[in-house]
């Protein structure tokens, strides 16, 4: 089971719940199981061509998805993938 954590902006899809388990054995993977588990994810953090969205930011640990292998990078069982809104302003 993969936990993911999810932002208080996106709460709504899981109940307000801010941590939920899925599987997967990719971070791509387990953003679909998230989005099939709670669906709605998937149009908030995709873009049309199937990448990540760019103001939404995916961390494993605490590493940046997008300097590791991007959705292709491998996930193991008790492993936390946080999904973190980028923050922007002036």
């Amino acid at each position: 089971m993969i936990k993911v954590r999810i932002p208080a902006q996106l709460r709504t899809l899981t109940g307000g719940t801010g941590e939920v388990g899925v599987e997967g054995s990719t971070v791509g993977e387990v953003l679909k199981a998230l989005d099939a588990a709670h669906p709605g994810f998937a149009e908030r953090m995709f873009d049309d061509a199937g990448g990540l969205r760019r103001f939404v930011n995916v961390f494993l640990a605490d590493e940046d998805v997008r300097f590791l292998d991007g959705l292709a990078t491998p996930v193991t069982d008790g492993q936390t993938v946080s999904i973190v809104p980028a923050v922007a302003g002036g």
